[in-house]
C-alpha cells in the first residue's frame, strides 16, 4: 500500500513538472512569435513609409508634368498663332509681288510700245542725229548737239524743231507719259555768253521745254528740265568723237507709274 502511494506521488510530481515545462515552452514560443511579428510589423511599416514616399514623389512628378504640359500647350498655341500669322503675311506678300510683277510687265510693255512709236515718228533722222532706246522701263530719245543747237548756243535750229514737233505729236496722244529733259555738254569750258557748262546745259533743256509746251502744246505739268554740264558723259572726253557724243540732250519718257507707286506705298 505504501509503495502504491509513493508511486502515485512520484507520478503526480512528474506530471506537474511536465506541465510546467510545457507551459514554459509555450511561453517562450509565444515570445519568439511576438518578436517575429514585431520585426515583420516594423519591416512592413518601413515598406509602407517607403511606398508613401514613392507615391508622394510620383504625385509631385505628375503635378510637375501637368504644369509642364500646360506650358507646352500654351507655347504650342502661341507658335501655331505665329505660324498662321506668318502664312497670312506670306500670302499677302505673294499677292503684292504678283501685282508688282504684273505692273512692271505692263510698264515694260508700254515702254516698248512707246519706243516703237517714237522710233517710227523719228525715222527720218539718222543715227548720228538721234537714237531711241529702251532701258529700265523708260524710253530714251538722245538728240545730238548738231541736230538741235549751234555750238555754244541754246537756240534750237530748224531741223531740231522738226524733230521736236514729231516727238511732241506722240506725247500729245499719249498724255500719261512723264517727260524728263536733260542737257549735257562736253568738258571743254564754254566761251560764250554762258557762265559755264552748267548754265549752257540748263539753258538748252529749258529751251526745249518752251518749244514743246508753247509751240506744240505738250502739257507742262508732265515735264521736268535739268542740266548736267559735263558730269554725266557717255563717252570719254579725251577724243573729239567722244566729246561730240557727250554734247547731247536726252528726253527721257516714262509711262505713268501711279499704280506702281501706290502698291509700293501700301
Amino acid at each position: 500500500m505504501k509503495n502504491a502511494v509513493r508511486t502515485f506521488s512520484v507520478l503526480a510530481i512528474a506530471l506537474v513538472f511536465l506541465a510546467s515545462c510545457v507551459a514554459k515552452r509555450k511561453y517562450v514560443d509565444s515570445q519568439i512569435a511576438v518578436r517575429l511579428l514585431k520585426a515583420d510589423s516594423a519591416t512592413l511599416a518601413n515598406r509602407v513609409s517607403n511606398l508613401q514616399d514613392q507615391v508622394a514623389q510620383l504625385e509631385q512628378k505628375l503635378k510637375d508634368a501637368g504644369a509642364a504640359n500646360a506650358q507646352l500647350s500654351e507655347s504650342a498655341s502661341a507658335t501655331r498663332n505665329q505660324l498662321n500669322s506668318s502664312k497670312a503675311a506670306y500670302a499677302e506678300q505673294q499677292r503684292k509681288l504678283e501685282q508688282l510683277q504684273s505692273l512692271l510687265d505692263q510698264q515694260k510693255q508700254k515702254a516698248a510700245e512707246l519706243r516703237k512709236k517714237m522710233a517710227d515718228a523719228l525715222s527720218g533722222f539718222n543715227s548720228n542725229e538721234l537714237t531711241v532706246t529702251q532701258k529700265n522701263g523708260k524710253v530714251y530719245v538722245s538728240l545730238s548737239e548738231n541736230l538741235l543747237f549751234p555750238s555754244g548756243s541754246a537756240e534750237v535750229n530748224a531741223k531740231g524743231k522738226e524733230a521736236l514737233s514729231k516727238l511732241a505729236a506722240v506725247l500729245i496722244v499719249n498724255p500719261d507719259i512723264s517727260v524728263n529733259i536733260e542737257g549735257h555738254t562736253d568738258s571743254i569750258p564754254i566761251r560764250t555768253k554762258y557762265q559755264d557748262n552748267w548754265a549752257l546745259s540748263t539753258a538748252r533743256s529749258t529751251a526745249i521745254v518752251r518749244i514743246l509746251t508753247n509751240t506744240y502744246q505738250v502739257d507742262p505739268t508732265k515735264i521736268v528740265a535739268s542740266g548736267h554740264s559735263q558730269f554725266d558723259p557717255i563717252e570719254s572726253n579725251s577724243t573729239p568723237e567722244g566729246r561730240a557724243k557727250n554734247r547731247r540732250t536726252e528726253i527721257i519718257l516714262s509711262p505713268k507709274l501711279d499704280e506702281l507707286y501706290k502698291l509700293l506705298g501700301t
